[in-house]
């Protein structure tokens, strides 16, 4: 495939060098500075670039036919907005919290374990997100997702950082030097405790989770997440 990148920080770095790696081509690299792009030489775009600049990259990716993975976060305000455009311009579309594989499975026990915790409102939940110095959003796109889980299948109805009331889910969010990511659900009794976690190692996970949520699009029309392409429905 001949792939654009929007943005170019470590991430889109990593992602072209996993997808050289599997051999595909990297056909443009697109930045703040961009003033233009030629979408007739691109096959699909994957987006790591800004809250700011992903809703518009996107758009204008679905205007030109190209499909589009889109891992940057702090921008789903817009994310309803976004599916219907490219639902009606035909388009394809795959947006992930978190493209790592393992994250992905985590995702799916996380809600499995809260349907099964339900009815046993004594242990009270809480969620931690660690990652690395540079990251600027807090709580992780990831914990969001996690969380989002949670109260999908009990009786909470939201998460906060700060002046948690009983029926939200409190996340904690802390800055370690280079941490990849570690994300930790704890169900915390009087009794005993139950811990899930999921530690990355470094960021090559997401970066190949990326391109091959890529590969898999490929060819394809519609809105689709992580589930479709790892079979997890």
């Amino acid at each position: 495939m001949k792939i654009a990148l929007f943005g170019y920080g470590k991430m889109g770095q990593m992602i072209a060098q996993t997808a050289l790696d599997r051999g595909h081509e990297i056909v443009a690299k697109i930045d703040i500075d961009t003033k233009e792009i030629d979408f007739s030489n691109i096959d699909i775009a994957i987006d790591f670039s800004a809250p700011t600049a992903a809703y518009e990259n996107i758009v204008s990716c679905f205007e030109n036919n190209v499909p589009v993975i889109c891992g940057t976060t702090g921008w789903l305000d817009k994310f309803d907005d976004t599916k219907r455009i490219c639902l009606e311009k035909n388009g394809a579309f795959i947006y992930a919290s978190n493209f790592s594989l393992g994250v992905n499975v985590f995702f799916e026990l996380n809600a499995t374990l809260a349907k099964m915790m339900k009815h046993l409102q004594h242990y009270k939940i809480s969620v931690e997100e660690i990652h690395h110095t540079q990251k600027l959003d807090a709580p992780s796109g990831t914990a969001i997702t996690i969380a989002e889980g949670i109260i999908e299948n009990t009786q909470y109805i939201s998460w906060a950082l700060d002046n948690v009331t009983d029926n939200q889910i409190p996340i904690t969010a802390k800055r370690v030097t280079t941490t990849p990511g570690t994300h930790t659900v704890a169900y915390d009794g009087a009794i005993d405790s139950i811990e899930i976690k999921h530690t990355a190692h470094n960021r090559e996970g997401f970066a190949e989770g990326a391109v091959i949520a890529a590969e898999w699009l490929f060819g394809k029309t519609g809105v689709f997440t992580m589930k479709d392409v790892l079979n997890l429905k």
